[in-house]
């Protein structure tokens, strides 16, 4: 684990059971970088880290790495959740129901994904300062 005042990164084994702390501590990040409602990201956070034990590794019988960065720039805080697992394909035997991209765009101000079969999946999700936070930075 690295954390410093301007960045956060963790890489753990894609399990179930690490959603919850790895949020949590992007959410005690986020409020450090100045954000006071983080309700947003903790719910983005989860969203992409759920996909990513889902789905990464659904046909390897392993599981793989999970990949948790947040950074805390001038007027926004970047959060980018990769895994390297099979990458995104249509399936229309998922066991998830196709939600969560589109939640985490509402929950964000920008999301970018870059996914490649084979390769994993990344996220890059931005989300916007308070006004105020912005201010003190």
């Amino acid at each position: 684990m690295n954390k410093d005042k301007q960045r956060f990164e963790m890489r753990v084994g894609a399990h179930a059971s690490v959603v919850g702390s790895l949020r949590k501590a992007v959410v005690a990040f986020a409020a450090e970088a100045g954000f006071d409602d983080t309700g947003q990201i903790a719910l983005a956070v989860s969203e992409a880290l759920t996909n990513a034990v889902v789905h990464a590794y659904r046909d390897s019988g392993d599981v793989g790495d999970v990949r948790v960065v947040a950074c805390d720039e001038a007027d926004r805080l970047v959060v980018v959740v990769r895994d390297y697992g099979a990458g995104m394909l249509p399936r229309a035997d998922s066991p998830g129901l196709g939600l969560g991209l589109p939640l985490i765009s509402q929950m964000t101000d920008d999301l970018q994904i870059e996914a490649a079969e084979g390769s994993g999946t990344l996220l890059r999700m931005h989300f916007s300062k308070p006004a105020e936070a912005k201010a003190a930075a």
